[in-house]
């Protein structure tokens, strides 16, 4: 394997497809027969993670990998927040300079049509003039008419023309302070609309005025919240009556097999069916824990702490080697200090997600995994990759849509409820972030997580 620097941010910028988007920067697009350090900014622990031998992977020339759809310009942030982005296409002019040059478009119009007909008028009143002279001869009083006429004409027209640019300065500043006011609702509803989240959908415009199109625009914006506010009240409360009202018969049916598994008097089908029954049972419990995770990873974030995202990989690696069917998968670690800001719990989530759909989806025989952590270019990124089948280019997309996995689309006993990388892309968005998966050479598959960077705790 090869080193290569790490590639810089297209003319996208950090907000565009290239960049930390929804939804992340370019380097994260692993999946090629070439690795590289962790290029990071001056002071960087990625920089460290090089020097302790951390790995990140990297696109071959002929693997350029792109980010998920559901990525694509999700990196936003918060409005006034750090991470807030401007979404005013490059060259794009706005409403208020359209409006502006509209006027000014029109002032002149209509000033060079009013010029042209005084200037018309003019011409026709002063060729009425007659220059009557003594002692001169006809020939030069209509010569002295003409030079009269053209001289005038010439001043007229100078003067006016003068006279309008300057005027057609003052319209110009003057329809630019107007053009402000009239948008001034408008830049009102976008400011609240940018400031919205599922924790301020109370809020609303109120726009007080006269009863017009902008005014019935902000009217029909607050009845939109109204109906939003209602709809997440309404899934809130689907969450908690789900959470309790499914889980807690799956609790009783695991307790009553586990019962009977104890009991010493059981006969060996009673213990197979039972155990079957009690496999089964963890299943459709990971199913609607995954559900309820799932739809509570959708909500918009509330609260964010700065979270180390190697301490949160390092937690999950040791959960995960406690349980039996994790140990035959060699975990090799690289984890470096990198600070998101994002919730703790659903970045564990995230993380937890990552490793345990790396070690279902590995090699039968000698499998590994690898995750790094770090600051990558200034962002917090983790990255999971592992061994396992060649997953096609095609299908990469498909793994991260619900209930989906590798050339299967149904519920299968080994491999869990198909809900892994949908979790994921769920919390990755929650948080701003994006993510990237490849498939890696050989079989296997890279993914990567980018996160907005949070200061390190006290």
């Amino acid at each position: 394997m090869t080193e290569e620097t790490a590639p810089q941010d297209g003319p996208d910028g950090p907000d565009g497809p290239d960049g930390p988007d929804g939804r992340a920067a370019r380097p994260d697009r692993e999946g090629g027969a070439q690795a590289a350090r962790p290029a990071g900014p001056a002071g960087d622990p990625g920089d460290a993670g090089a020097r302790r031998g951390g790995r990140w992977r990297r696109p071959g020339p002929q693997q350029v990998p792109q980010p998920h759809p559901a990525a694509k310009g999700m990196w936003r942030g918060d409005a006034g927040g750090p991470f807030a982005q401007m979404t005013v296409m490059p060259g794009r002019m706005s409403v208020r300079l359209r409006l502006t040059l509209l006027y000014g478009l029109l002032f002149f119009m209509a000033g060079a049509l009013l010029l042209f007909v005084m200037s018309v008028l003019m011409a026709n009143i002063l060729g009425n003039v007659k220059v009557i002279g003594f002692g001169i001869s006809d020939a030069e009083a209509a010569e002295l008419q003409r030079q009269f006429v053209e001289q005038t004409m010439r001043q007229l027209v100078g003067r006016s023309l003068l006279a309008l640019g300057g005027v057609g300065v003052i319209t110009l500043v003057l329809g630019w302070f107007v053009a402000d006011r009239a948008l001034s609702p408008l830049q009102r509803v976008t400011t609240t609309a940018r400031r919205l989240s599922e924790s301020t959908l109370h809020e609303r415009i109120a726009l007080e005025g006269p009863d017009d199109e902008i005014k019935e625009l902000a009217d029909t914006f607050d009845a939109m919240l109204e109906r939003l506010g209602q709809a997440f009240d309404t899934q809130r409360r689907f969450v908690a009556n789900a959470s309790h009202e499914l889980r807690t018969p799956l609790a009783i049916n695991r307790t009553l097999l586990e019962v009977a598994l104890g009991d010493p008097e059981a006969s060996d089908d009673l213990r197979a069916v039972g155990r079957t029954l009690l496999a089964t049972n963890a299943r459709h419990e990971r199913l609607i824990e995954g559900l309820l995770l799932l739809a509570r990873s959708e909500r918009e974030l509330t609260a964010r702490t700065p979270v180390d995202l190697a301490e949160v990989a390092a937690t999950v690696l040791e959960h995960s080697a406690r349980r039996e069917h994790d140990n035959d998968v060699a975990v090799h670690p690289e984890l470096t200090p990198g600070t998101a800001l994002g919730d703790p719990v659903l970045l564990e989530h995230l993380v937890s997600n990552l490793v345990e759909n790396a070690i279902k989806h590995n090699a039968e025989d000698g499998g590994e995994l690898w995750i790094r952590t770090g600051m990558l270019e200034g962002y917090a990124t983790v990255q999971v990759e592992n061994t396992g089948p060649v997953v096609p280019a095609y299908e990469v997309e498909r793994l991260f849509e619900p209930f989906r996995r590798l050339n299967a689309d149904r519920v299968e006993s080994a491999k869990g409820a198909g809900l892994g990388l949908s979790i994921v892309r769920s919390v990755v968005l929650a948080h701003r972030g994006a993510v990237y998966a490849v498939p890696r050479p050989g079989g296997g598959l890279i993914v990567t997580v980018r996160l907005p960077p949070g200061q390190p705790a006290a």
